[in-house]
């Protein structure tokens, strides 16, 4: 058994090397069991089985304001209780079957969906497996008052499950991205742009996944004249913070306008959105970085693209090659 003691969400942990906690833990000892489980499930009522028929497999990450982590569960004891109050934890069940209930809500499904917060009961078949990411509830409500250029705004979830097959779709992608793609890569990691774009990534997909009162905010009108003055300032801000963590609430704020004031007159003006401008500037800063950099110096296409925020080197390449017709490593050897 290997173990380190796990951080709360909203927590900065690790070290210089890997500012990622990593815990991973097994046991057979129900006890030790669920002490652990309880370091990542607050509030965690469960009653220790009366047989030996207890194994349990864990493994987390989190950072900052961010925590995933799956575990492996086999025990004759099927409920327990919990409570989620300060953040938001979208669980998915990948083994056995679950049903969760709170109040007169109740939920039982194979789809991802988001516990309720405050105290909820758990039932569950002798084998249950589950992946959860858990995200600081602030945070997202920070996020959820950017984007909206409201600071009064209160984010309420209004459903558990998914709007749609298809967001259900993209909410497994970019919790399958942060697993495979970000959480092995511990040199990218180590930038603060990459931490803070991969809780952006998920917050904006919780956001847009899980039925909620952002979601019920009506667009902007696009009949509004355009505001070119407005989005030179925008792209201004952009240039001088490329190595910065902005988002669009930042730019917007630059430029004076609500965000989704900003993002119809960029579409307009530019034909693209903000966020994509600032992806295409971070873009072009990496190849001048590439085209100065000495390869026999130690240079790699991996250190540069995480520098400007891109923690998927195979991400990257893609979106160098699509932007400049050739991959970043011939670039840095030219």
């Amino acid at each position: 058994m290997t173990t380190t003691e796990p951080s709360a969400p909203g927590e900065d942990s690790g070290s210089a090397a890997d500012p990622v906690r990593r815990t991973s833990f097994a046991t057979n000892d129900a006890d030790r069991g669920i002490a652990a489980m309880s370091e990542f499930y607050t509030g965690l009522g469960m009653r220790p089985p009366t047989d030996a028929s207890f194994e349990l497999r864990m493994a987390a990450a989190s950072t900052g304001p961010l925590l995933a982590h799956r575990f492996r569960l086999s025990t004759s004891e099927s409920s327990g209780t919990g409570d989620v109050s300060g953040t938001y934890s979208v669980v998915h069940v990948l083994t056995g079957r679950l049903t969760v209930s709170s109040g007169k809500e109740r939920i039982g499904t194979t789809l991802p969906f988001l516990l309720p917060r405050g105290p909820y009961g758990g039932r569950w078949d002798g084998l249950l497996e589950l992946s959860t990411v858990v995200l600081d509830a602030r945070s997202v409500e920070g996020i959820a008052r950017d984007l909206l250029g409201a600071p009064d705004f209160a984010l309420r979830f209004t459903g558990s499950t998914p709007v749609s097959a298809q967001m259900t779709r993209y909410w497994l992608a970019q919790v399958r991205h942060f697993h495979r793609d970000l959480l092995p890569n511990a040199e990218a990691l180590r930038t603060p742009l990459v931490r803070a774009e991969a809780f952006r990534s998920l917050a904006g997909a919780l956001l847009h996944c899980f039925p909620n009162t952002f979601l019920a905010q009506p667009a902007p009108s696009e009949s509004a004249p355009a505001l070119p003055a407005q989005v030179r300032r925008a792209v201004a801000f952009v240039d001088e913070h490329l190595h910065e963590d902005v988002g669009l609430a930042e730019i917007a704020a630059a430029a004076r306008m609500s965000p989704r004031g900003l993002q119809a007159a960029f579409r307009r003006e530019l034909g693209r959105t903000p966020v994509g401008y600032l992806r295409e500037a971070r873009l072009d800063a990496a190849r001048q970085e590439l085209l100065r950099a000495d390869p026999a110096g130690g240079a790699t296409v991996a250190a540069v693209a995480a520098r400007w925020g891109f923690g998927h080197p195979g991400r990257f390449a893609t979106a160098y090659r699509a932007r400049f017709g050739e991959p970043p490593g011939t670039t840095l050897h030219r």
